[in-house]
């Protein structure tokens, strides 16, 4: 529309000069640029306001996605919850009603109750990663810095897990006397979490391995299993919230999406940086770099 105008004001310039006038030419020549440059003007700020939706766009269509993306974890959240808390609920009613119905002899008994408390642990690992994650979120969590033992504790988690789980191979690799300064009560959620994870991703027969080590200016706190491990593309994506690897009706580890993302806030909250790398011949090897 500008542009027709455009040739329609030059059209009425170029009638109403005389052909008989000396400037005639110079004249036609001005009223010539002077349309060029108003044509130009006008793409310019066309292809301007062209590329202003363009980006508005763009900014629309990430956020929506973005929003998208996170209703689908938030769903799949929910679901893994309830899984979750279903679960323990129903294997700890089961057991405690055979033991209310029958006559066991001790060793069944003895059996009965250590099912039951595994499965009250995991309840009480869920709640607390939930609770503790949305406390530091909404920095209504006080990050307590004390001077602890970090090898006591790391043991301490391992030794709770050997026993829970005799069964299953393990490996502990640990140097005495490493002190650092922290928040127990985090630390011990982070290593929990760390060997939680370790086990669900892992073969029964599968060693895993938690080792504390000094490293010049650093303690290296590792946890490596021998499991199927994680694709280079999914590395950084475990430690998002809610984020899994696959979908929740399908994939059969058990799990929230919570307990690697709380392991990253916390060791950013010891100013620590934790990664995963790959474990040889197979599993991943989740690392924690704590400054000292």
């Amino acid at each position: 529309v500008l542009e027709k105008q455009n040739t329609q004001m030059t059209s009425y310039k170029l009638n109403e000069l005389r052909k008989d006038d000396p400037a005639y030419e110079r004249k036609v020549l001005k009223i010539s640029d002077e349309k060029r440059l108003k044509t130009t003007q006008y793409i310019g700020e066309g292809v301007t306001f062209l590329g202003m939706i363009l980006i508005g766009a763009l900014f629309v269509y990430r956020a929506v996605r973005r929003q998208i993306l996170l209703q689908m974890q938030q769903q799949n959240f929910m679901m893994a919850v309830t899984h979750e808390l279903k679960t323990p609920i129903a294997v700890a009613k089961l057991n405690l009603e055979t033991m209310q119905k029958h006559q066991l002899d001790d060793t069944k008994k003895q059996k009965l109750i250590n099912m039951t408390l595994q499965e009250i642990n995991r309840l009480n690992n869920l709640s607390s990663n939930i609770l503790v994650s949305s406390q530091l979120e909404g920095g209504k969590y006080r990050v307590g810095k004390e001077d602890l033992d970090l090898s006591d504790l790391a043991t301490s988690c391992v030794q709770d897990f050997i026993n829970r789980f005799p069964e299953r191979n393990w490996g502990v690799d640990i140097q005495h006397e490493l002190d650092i300064s922290g928040d127990a009560l985090l630390l011990q959620i982070l290593v929990n979490n760390l060997l939680e994870n370790a086990m669900k991703y892992s073969p029964k027969e599968g060693k895993i391995t938690c080792r504390l080590v000094k490293d010049h200016n650093r303690l290296v706190l590792s946890v490596i299993d021998e499991g199927l491990g994680i694709p280079d593309n999914e590395k950084k994506k475990v430690f998002e919230k809610f984020y899994r690897i696959g979908n929740e009706e399908t994939r059969t580890a058990k799990g929230t999406g919570i307990g690697l993302y709380l392991c990253r806030k916390i060791a950013e909250d010891h100013n620590a940086d934790i990664r995963v790398t790959d474990n040889h011949p197979s599993g991943a090897n989740f690392s924690i770099r704590f400054p000292v």
